[in-house]
């Protein structure tokens, strides 16, 4: 993919850094804890594959791991730094490195780790089904990988793609109306549902219910959501099937159904 192709993801980090605080990093560490399913990462080794603004490497690091933090984006490695000067810590590791996940030569020479971690990452690599096969080589025997692809929607994803290069073929200055426009024609949307089933139409809860979940902003979410490419998706049965095949047994997930989203994965690599 060229630079006018793919969406400055690190940029958007970067804003989001300026509203990153104890309370945001808390939820960070907490939903670490239950997608987990562990109270602890000492001794684990925790590899961070398109760590974007750094929350999650930071996370990890908090709950005791030494850290690798992978990002092909410049300005994200940027930000993941500016965040571990300002909240990590110094008794443990944390190494972070510009490069992308398709790089081979790159990627054998991380090793293997405890967690491998890619959440909404993969799908943005112009090289999914590679992209993923590589993360899952860096995983240990009885280690985690959780990672979180775009759900395929079918005509909807198309729609979606539309939208992304849209927003990526604006001049800069347009862009934030962009995001305005197609975000508040979906929040009507989801305004509508609500009031369909019975609640209270506005969305204040359910952008409160996503900070709380894992820390995030609505709104550079909307951001990355609306431009971000590359872009593909996927059926859960195209990700977990191949994984099975390799030996990964599927201890947890969360999926979407037919509807927008990630489809959310956690595999544990069995020994063989």
């Amino acid at each position: 993919m060229t630079e006018e192709a793919r969406f400055a993801f690190g940029k958007n980090w970067q804003s989001f850094l300026a509203e990153l605080d104890e309370e945001r990093i808390a939820q960070a560490v907490r939903s670490l804890q239950q997608l987990l399913g562990l109270e602890t990462l000492e001794g684990k080794r925790f590899l961070d594959l398109g760590c974007g603004s750094g929350l999650f490497s930071l996370a990890a690091q908090r709950l005791g791991a030494d850290v690798i933090s992978i990002d092909y984006d410049k300005f994200s490695v940027a930000c993941s730094e500016e965040l571990r000067k300002r909240f990590g810590s110094e008794s443990l590791q944390w190494d972070i490195k510009q490069g992308s996940v398709l790089d081979s030569v790159l990627m054998q020479g991380l090793g293997r780790a405890d967690v491998v971690y890619s959440w909404g990452v993969l799908h943005h690599t112009g090289d999914m089904d590679k992209a993923i096969s590589m993360a899952a080589d860096r995983t240990k025997y009885d280690g985690l990988f959780c990672l979180a692809i775009y759900n395929d929607q079918g005509g909807g994803s198309r729609r979606w793609l539309r939208i992304k290069k849209i927003y990526n073929a604006l001049p800069t200055w347009l862009r934030f109306f962009w995001v305005l426009g197609v975000g508040g024609v979906y929040e009507c949307k989801f305004a509508l549902a609500r009031l369909a089933c019975f609640r209270n139409p506005l969305p204040f809860r359910d952008w409160h219910a996503k900070r709380q979940d894992r820390g995030m902003s609505v709104w550079h979410d909307w951001v990355d959501w609306i431009g971000g490419l590359p872009f593909e998706v996927a059926k859960p049965e195209e990700i977990i099937v191949p994984l099975r095949q390799r030996g990964f047994v599927l201890e947890n997930m969360r999926t979407v159904a037919s509807g927008w989203g990630c489809n959310e994965f956690v595999f544990s690599k069995a020994q063989t």
